[in-house]
């Protein structure tokens, strides 16, 4: 008789929820390609899942395309505020340090830009729910920079507010369009030199 200790099996993972794996396979091609650019089919294809299956967890792609935008704004808002950790009570510094980051990403040649920006472009009509997602999620950016700019005590919280709202926006655009050595290298830079003055 063998005195070797028996092997405990392996814990077998559950399976993904065909919703999840749908998300999930729709935020990557959203992402990447446009939301307006990919289709039902192809999702259920890449997700392994069938078209009712689809439906089952999402009324319609307009509402998937909601969901993705949702998903990318936690996304974006865990990206944006985790700077806090290495810069507490220093706001100047989180937003700084953002922003160097940001000036890296929108730096390299596979960039896409914002997701929610790409999807205000997408669906200028303002009852979609594309557009009201991402829109929502712009204002309360909007409101963040104001109330990380009052914490700064600048002169004028809500015009260094959106100056460096239109640098954010500009870095998104001309990273996708410039790439690699394009004006997104100097977001960092140009956002001290708009904060320096403002103080």
């Amino acid at each position: 008789m063998s005195n070797r200790p028996k092997s405990t099996p392996a814990p077998v993972e559950a399976p993904r929820r065909a919703a999840d794996r749908i998300r999930d396979t729709a935020f990557d091609l959203f992402y990447r390609e446009g939301i307006r650019a990919i289709g039902v089919e192809e999702i259920v294809t890449r997700a392994g899942v069938t078209k009712p299956s689809l439906y089952r967890a999402f009324e319609s792609k307009d509402e998937l395309a909601a969901a993705y935008l949702r998903d990318y704004d936690q996304r974006f808002c865990r990206s944006f505020e985790a700077p806090a950790a290495d810069h507490p009570g220093d706001p100047k510094g989180q937003l700084l340090a953002y922003l160097d980051s940001l000036s890296v990403r929108a730096s390299s040649g596979d960039y896409r830009g914002c997701g929610l920006t790409n999807a205000v472009i997408e669906y200028p009509d303002r009852d979609h729910p594309a557009h009201r997602v991402a829109v929502d999620s712009k204002r309360a950016l909007r409101e963040r920079l104001r109330e990380m700019c009052r914490d700064m005590k600048v002169r004028d919280p809500d015009e260094l507010a959106d100056s460096l709202l239109l640098l954010l926006e500009g870095s998104y655009v001309s990273g996708q369009t410039f790439g690699e050595g394009g004006p997104a290298r100097v977001l960092g830079a140009a956002a001290r030199r708009l904060i320096e003055a403002s103080l």
